[in-house]
């Protein structure tokens, strides 16, 4: 048996397939989010004066929105971990039903 029977007959079980679902349901809005909030920052630093405002005696909301990324990036970064260990679990399924598939076939 080659690699490849095995990749198809992995890809074809139920958990392979909710698997790939959850991960394009959390990957793809989180990316359009990070990209969206980091590039936010010189867009709105650059073409534009929103801000400069003063938001605590001489730091600007440029500095908040600034140290925001940081606070953003490790927040994204937990959701993605605990999502990923769910994602293990579907993983091992999709593992024992490619197993019980060529047990099978």
């Amino acid at each position: 048996m080659n690699r490849e029977d095995e990749w198809v007959r992995l890809e074809r079980t139920s958990a392979f397939q909710e698997l790939v679902k959850s991960k394009k349901a959390f990957i793809i809005p989180a990316t359009i989010f990070f990209m969206a909030f980091y590039f936010g920052l010189p867009v709105l630093t650059g073409f534009t004066t929103v801000l400069n405002a003063s938001a605590i005696g001489p730091i600007s909301w440029a500095y908040v929105y600034a140290f925001a990324q940081f606070i953003m990036t490790w927040t994204l970064l937990h959701l993605y971990v605990s999502r990923a260990n769910k994602w293990d679990v579907l993983v091992d399924r999709a593992r024992s039903q490619a197993a019980e598939a060529e047990k099978e076939g």
